[in-house]
């Protein structure tokens, strides 16, 4: 395991527009994290209609692992749920912009820098997540598929805001969710006849124009 990795001064914590955007540390109060598990939550506070997203480096292969992070929103807070695959060093770098900024950039907010020494848990890989689901999105269930797991009857139920309607597509096949009670967009899907062939499973979501349907979230089966 490679050792602690050298940072430029002022690279960890808070940078000049973490507070600018009203943003705070909601779960990880300190920019180091020390864990004996390679599963954690880390969460910040918005005060303000915020686009937030998250990158996760490996220190000692400089690699990105775009699939073992998850960034979702719930009243105002952002959580990024992060399976580490070995133990080492990672980067974990969070991006911010105040909407209805539509820039392509996201100034970097905070970094924090986690020291993983036990693999406790089983690894995941989160679905690919696109930018409307980064502005105030979050799925009750599921966070993850994989082709191990059972896929009979799949329960997909998650938050879109502004929604007029939504939809699972698994393999270009569509499955309509309905809107329920609470406002939660949910309905089963039975994912079996997918299993393992590598199958694109889409959570999508129509805003109103026409029949034009958005990606959000891109599991692979």
């Amino acid at each position: 395991m490679a050792g602690k990795p050298e940072l430029p001064h002022g690279y960890l914590g808070a940078q000049s527009k973490f507070e600018e955007f009203g943003l705070s540390t909601e779960s990880h109060f300190e920019p180091e994290i020390h864990t004996d598990t390679n599963q954690l939550e880390v969460k910040i506070r918005t005060s303000k209609p915020s686009k937030v997203t998250a990158n996760l480096t490996h220190c000692g292969r400089s690699e990105e692992l775009p699939q073992h992070v998850f960034t979702q929103t719930k009243d105002n807070v952002v959580s990024f749920l992060v399976s580490l695959p070995e133990v080492g060093y990672y980067k974990l770098q969070i991006f911010a912009l105040l909407l209805p900024d539509d820039s392509k950039t996201l100034p970097g907010v905070y970094n924090y820098l986690i020291n993983c020494t036990k693999l406790s848990s089983a690894i995941v890989n989160y679905p690919k997540q696109f930018a409307q689901w980064k502005e105030g999105c979050y799925i009750v269930e599921p966070a993850s598929l994989s082709s191990h797991g059972n896929l009979s009857n799949v329960r997909f139920e998650a938050f879109i805001p502004n929604a007029k309607s939504s939809a699972i597509v698994a393999d270009g096949t569509w499955s309509h969710l309905s809107r329920n009670a609470a406002g939660l967009w949910e309905g089963r899907v039975d994912l079996t006849p997918y299993k393992g062939r590598d199958a694109k499973v889409t959570l999508n979501a129509n805003y109103g124009e026409d029949n034009k349907f958005s990606t959000l979230l891109e599991y692979r089966i």
